[in-house]
């Protein structure tokens, strides 16, 4: 299925092109009205799928922009840089690349979407009713879809329906909150229209259930907390049959162990098997090798350097520490957690979705520490041609661009890439970016925070646990306690996925996890339990700092209340269109 739904998607890609124009760099960024286009339904198809390649395109060192955000949370770190370390310092400039970047690319999206939507109304009955609500939903849908990540980047931004002329590109910006009502009623307006699911294309266009997905997390984020609940459960219902959480594979086994037992692999959910097979992906941007410019390099700088890689992204020693016990205890109070041992008997995604020392990754033993300097190398018996590993010099120890971190993200890694990741390499890993896990999570805060807390409430957030492998929650829960519980849930399972960053945000705790040091463990050295003292009521780490240093490096944080909310809005947009007022702080 996977090759057949890259085909199909594919041939429009190419043909999609023709409509985006390269003069497109400038806002407003909705391109020239073509006024004839599309004269055919097959154009609007092909103008369609434009529009789905072009959300591809936003990156960041050649990697998808959805696996890079996290990164410069408390829950990842990465390598030290202009485009990075600014982000978690509040020092980005109105002329920051990384920070600007999404402005352009959103809006870019945008223009492609208006090229065939601000038409389309011509070709009413020219085709059955069902074929043009469809493209006119899944346009609208891409559209939503774009100006919800704006207004989480930058707030305010303008808000435009059709394309503007170049004469008339002074266009104020509407409030967040106005487009996010706006976004919600777009999304109730379209749902119907689409297909329940889309999965004979693979998922990689919007389905029903994407529809209202859309619309619950922007609810959820909007704190519209009943709208949220309601369409994450039509969204939930709908699924019944269509997507569901895929087990962890066999290889959770290898949780807790060291290298020697096996390879923790979630392939079978965020690599290439996954979005062939599994049903939790709900919706994915698809990635093609065979069409120009519909890869990324995103094996190439996650991946260890003995990987192929750059060892370029990777958790914190934060987020680490916030990994419960198998028993479900904070490694605070557990009766588990043994410090000199530090990795066995934690909730199994810490190997599940990370890269620690003592473990097995790309194939190689992962080790950081000066008293590792060879390691072994299991490619002999992966490949067949021994029994027995070998021994390899540890380049993930004595390069200099090795992990800043310590560790490294499994997750968004598919070891089936390891003969293309290289320096030259590519891959075309598609990119989830709704899956069904954050759906019943989305629920779950939602009904929390309306305090409407009930069976269903815990049945979300407890599927999400077993799959993992963790016990239940304790039942009769306050709503602190059930918040607490929800927020170590987003925080562990949606790692690396790009929500991180938003949730920080808009639970208003940059000002407390943001500020001071996160901890880094690059020499892999080992620690005390008096390091840590707790985990507050957001599962973030609190630390003896006077004891932390003598184990761990330090980054130092600022976030600066009133400012780091958001992005600054790019100063040639600015430039260009007077109506535009910068975000605060900057």
């Amino acid at each position: 299925m996977r090759n057949l739904a890259k085909k199909i998607y594919g041939i429009g890609l190419v043909i999609g092109l023709v409509f985006s124009s390269c003069d497109l760099d400038k806002f407003p960024q909705n391109g020239p009205t073509t006024g004839l286009f599309p004269a055919t339904i097959k154009e609007a198809e092909y103008g369609l799928l434009g529009a789905y390649k072009a959300i591809t395109l936003l990156d960041a060192s050649s990697t998808p922009f959805i696996h890079v955000i996290d990164n410069i949370t408390d829950v990842g770190y990465t390598r030290p840089g202009n485009n990075y370390t600014p982000g978690i310092t509040s020092a980005y400039t109105t002329d920051n690349a990384l920070a600007t970047k999404p402005w352009g690319a959103h809006y870019k999206t945008i223009a492609r979407v208006h090229t065939v939507l601000d038409n389309l109304t011509s070709l009413k009955g020219t085709v059955a009713d069902a074929t043009y609500n469809q493209i006119d939903a899944e346009l609208r849908f891409i559209r939503a879809y774009a100006y919800s990540q704006l207004i989480e980047l930058y707030g305010d931004v303008p808000l435009l329906e059709k394309a503007v002329t170049l004469g008339n590109t002074n266009v104020p910006q509407t409030p967040k909150s106005d487009i996010q009502q706006w976004i919600i009623n777009e999304m109730t307006a379209i749902a119907e229209a689409l297909p329940v699911s889309q999965s004979s294309v693979g998922h990689v266009r919007a389905s029903r259930i994407a529809a209202y997905m859309l619309k619950a997390r922007v609810a959820l984020y909007s704190e519209q907390y009943a709208v949220a609940a309601s369409a994450a459960k039509t969204a939930i219902d709908l699924s019944s049959g269509i997507h569901e959480l895929t087990p962890f594979n066999a290889s959770v086994a290898f949780a807790g162990q060291d290298h020697t037992s096996g390879e923790p692999d979630v392939t079978n959910i965020f690599g290439h098997e996954g979005f062939r097979s599994s049903k939790e992906w709900i919706w994915i941007m698809e990635y093609n090798r065979n069409i120009a410019g519909n890869v990324h390099n995103q094996q190439y700088y996650s991946a260890s350097r003995l990987g192929r890689g750059v060892a370029y992204w990777g958790p914190t020693q934060d987020f680490i520490d916030s990994f419960q016990d198998i028993a479900g205890f904070p490694i605070t109070e557990s009766q588990l957690y043994d410090a000199q041992n530090p990795f066995a008997n934690r909730d199994p995604r810490l190997d599940m979705y990370c890269v620690r020392p003592h473990s097995r990754f790309m194939g190689y033993q992962f080790e950081m520490n000066t008293a590792f300097p060879t390691i072994a190398n299991y490619w002999p018996i992966i490949n067949g041609t021994g029994t027995t590993p070998s021994s390899n010099a540890n380049t993930d120890l004595t390069n200099s661009a090795r992990s800043y971190s310590g560790y490294l993200w499994r997750k968004h890694v598919d070891i089936a890439d390891f003969n293309t990741t290289s320096v030259n390499g590519e891959s075309d890993l598609n990119v989830g970016v709704f899956r069904y896990a954050e759906l019943l999570l989305i629920y779950a805060e939602a009904k929390i925070e309306a305090n409407d807390i009930d069976a269903s409430t815990y049945n979300a957030i407890n599927a999400v646990r077993l799959r993992a492998k963790m016990p239940e929650l304790p039942q009769n829960l306050s709503q602190t306690q059930l918040r607490k519980a929800l927020r170590y849930e987003r925080k562990i399972e949606l790692a690396n996925d790009g929500l991180r960053w938003h949730d920080i945000r808009r639970w208003e705790i940059g000002e407390d996890i943001l500020n001071g040091y996160l901890y880094l463990n690059r020499a892999a050295r080992p620690w005390t339990a008096n390091v840590l003292t707790s985990l507050d009521e957001n599962y973030t780490p609190q630390y003896n700092h006077a004891e932390a240093v003598k184990s761990f490096g330090t980054q130092n944080v600022v976030y600066k209340v009133r400012k780091d909310e958001y992005w600054p809005i790019p100063t040639a947009e600015i430039t260009a269109n007077p109506e535009l007022e910068q975000n605060p702080g900057y």
